[in-house]
């Protein structure tokens, strides 16, 4: 199924490099607490970025209704779902996107998830 794959890598290229990259700041400093990262206004604009990233997701997640794809697991689900358990496990305002919180406690359900995701570390 060409479409269905194209419609994964679509998703892994975008955490891999917008998600990714609107993350990175903001982890290295408040989680990292790294001395390179502590320009309270980069720090700013990482958090709104990765908010506004995370939006995109959880819009996204409302419309397949479970899944980054669809309503099966994915291979597209594997780093999204990593970059939202960092997304949670982060100390920073997490606006409400319920979408986002209902595909963490959906992925939760998932044994491997659970162990090398949603482990307690970002």
């Amino acid at each position: 199924e060409a479409r269905a794959k194209a419609r994964v890598d679509q998703w892994i290229d975008w955490q891999a490099s917008d998600l990714n990259k609107s993350w990175s700041y903001a982890f290295m400093s408040l989680v990292r607490h790294s001395p390179g990262h502590q320009d309270s206004h980069a720090l700013a604009t990482s958090c709104d970025d990765w908010s506004r990233h995370m939006e995109i997701l959880d819009r996204q997640l409302d419309s397949t209704g479970a899944y980054v794809i669809g309503d099966k697991f994915s291979l597209a689900d594997i780093p999204i779902g990593l970059s939202v358990n960092r997304w949670f496990e982060t100390p920073l305002a997490h606006p409400n996107f319920p979408a986002v919180s209902d595909y963490y406690e959906r992925l939760n359900l998932r044994q491997s998830y659970r162990l090398y995701g949603r482990n307690g570390t970002p």
